[in-house]
């Protein structure tokens, strides 16, 4: 079954955000846009340079009304340790939440069951909490934060804008497309 169009299921957690521990919980990424970032775990090669990129876009979000999470199956101190340690993850701003439950993995759908670890998955959520995409990953690849900001400005511009869909490669001010009988065979 699809992740896309389900809504966030419960979820509680500690994370580390800004040199406190806060609590999460699937209310918080309703009300507003959210993305959460799945990543395997801290202290590792791939996943600094991911959340570093995310870091680097995340005033581009917070512009567009989204509000970040990062996920891992560490806790939310070993996220504060490697948030000391690290220089790329010290600038890290959003919520960093531990997940070692590995109840929000699951509910994702991301939790590699033999590792237990999270698989690399990224997830827009609109602001109702119900799920409008999803890009997973294998472990060795990394992702593109300035891709995800694209695809939020779209997911958006459909919330916004019913009837009109956003094509490949669509950029905010260009053309939408209007599905209709007559645009079939055309395209």
């Amino acid at each position: 079954m699809s992740i896309i169009g389900s809504e966030v299921k419960p979820f509680y957690a500690k994370a580390y955000k800004n040199g406190e521990f806060i609590d999460v919980t699937e209310q918080d990424l309703k009300g507003q846009w959210s993305v959460v970032c799945f990543y395997p775990a801290d202290f590792s090669f791939v996943c600094p340079t991911e959340l570093e990129d995310l870091q680097n876009e995340y005033p581009a979000l917070k512009e567009l009304g989204v509000e970040v999470y990062s996920v891992s199956t560490d806790t939310h101190f070993v996220h504060k340790g490697w948030h000391d340690a690290s220089e790329k993850i010290n600038k890290i701003t959003y919520a960093m939440i531990g997940d070692p439950s590995q109840t929000i993995s699951r509910n994702f759908d991301v939790l590699n069951e033999a590792s237990g670890l999270a698989d690399r998955g990224t997830f827009i959520i609109d602001p109702d909490g119900v799920v409008q995409a999803a890009e997973i990953n294998a472990d060795g690849i990394g992702r593109d934060a300035s891709v995800l900001v694209n695809k939020i400005k779209a997911a958006q511009y459909v919330r916004n804008n019913p009837g009109e869909v956003c094509p490949a490669k669509w950029q905010e001010g260009s053309e939408t497309l209007k599905p209709s009988l007559d645009l079939v065979g055309k395209i």
